[in-house]
């Protein structure tokens, strides 16, 4: 069950959907997506894009400046790639080069702009499974500065949920706001990864501030979600009534030999106008023109490192990017490691992952 304290009724279930497979790379590797190709972005607001991948890697990069996805542009929006297996690799325009253990994840508030490359830290065969993410931003945050962040397996918030069961915390404030998540995402949002054992019931309590809430099934499946007593298999999008103040509680079942894996996605709407071309996401089409005359004239993206970032060996010496702000203090011992302050421990226990 979820932490002890305040409980409200259960969300309704506005719509089941079935996730999408897309070909992000224009060639043979396909992954699956749950919005927008199963929720429209009107619908999944501030939420664009989730993309899931769980596939054999085709071996480790040969030289530091090689990677299976190559360079790319971002920019309007907030990206986060969340890895379950494999090692995750990222290096970006800012000169930052970050391999980390997994789970984990690298994620950046791009604004006015960013270039970054994925890929190449695992052995042949080795499965690389997770998420790319793509959460839209206020119109006022569309050029901010990018912000940057890697999150390793050890700094990642756990929580013993249920009897054998846990939920990661993402992104956003969970559990009576007594865990914050590492991704800093511009517009509010709650994401948790739960997975579920067998024979399990699992409560969560949406902040009533978010007026978005999905449940994506990416592994396993379930025995009943809310109100529907009905098996929900891999692959499943629910979209939730989120609108009322007084029901804001989601609730799982698994039953015996069944296992899950199911991710929250809970935010406050924008409702702005979208421009969107590939990875460019704005509010107009000029915008997202004058993104692409920036392109073609070699000033994207305007905040970057002076010398080539494509090449890093040509990095000054002794050069080393700047570090992102801690996390709040309240989520750290005083050794720095990390440990979860929490009003009621008797449903709810706090390890690493």
């Amino acid at each position: 069950m979820n932490v002890k304290g305040r409980t409200t009724g259960l969300m309704a279930i506005r719509q089941v959907a079935k996730h999408g497979i897309t070909h992000p790379f224009g060639d043979h590797r396909a992954v699956k997506q749950a919005f927008p190709s199963a929720i429209p972005a009107v619908q999944s607001d501030p939420f664009l894009m989730c993309d899931y991948f769980d596939m054999p890697s085709q071996g480790k990069a040969k030289h530091e400046d090689d990677f299976p996805v190559g360079w790319h542009p971002h920019r309007g929006m907030d990206i986060t790639s969340y890895l379950k297996k494999g090692t995750g690799r990222h290096g970006d325009s800012l000169g930052n080069r970050e391999t980390f253990p997994t789970p984990g994840m690298q994620w950046m508030s791009v604004g006015s702009g960013v270039e970054h490359a994925e890929g190449g830290g695992n052995a042949k065969g080795e499965v690389s499974q997770g998420f790319q993410i793509w959460i839209n931003v206020p119109a006022k945050n569309k050029m901010d500065d990018p912000d940057y962040g890697t999150v390793p397996n050890e700094d990642m918030p756990v929580v013993d949920i249920g009897r054998r069961s846990k939920a990661r915390i993402l992104a956003g404030e969970a559990f009576d706001k007594t865990i914050t998540g590492p991704f800093r995402t511009k517009q509010p949002v709650q994401m948790v990864d739960f997975e579920m054992q067998e024979n399990e019931l699992v409560e969560f309590e949406v902040d009533e501030t978010m007026d978005t809430a999905l449940l994506y099934v990416y592994e396993g499946g379930l025995s009943g979600a809310g109100d529907r007593r009905s098996n929900l298999d891999c692959g499943t999008i629910l979209l939730l009534d989120a609108q009322e103040i007084s029901n804001r509680r989601i609730s799982m079942v698994t039953s015996n030999g069944q296992t899950a894996g199911v991710m929250l996605f809970a935010g406050k709407k924008l409702r702005e106008p979208i421009a969107w071309r590939g990875p460019i996401v704005m509010n107009t089409q000029e915008q997202i023109y004058e993104t692409l005359l920036e392109l073609r004239s070699g000033q994207f993206p305007p905040k970057r490192v002076e010398w080539d970032y494509k090449n890093y060996s040509s990095r000054p010496s002794g050069w080393a990017p700047s570090s992102p702000p801690e996390p709040p203090t309240s989520h750290r011992d005083g050794a720095g490691s990390k440990k979860e302050k929490i009003k009621d421990t008797t449903d709810l226990r706090v390890t690493v992952a």
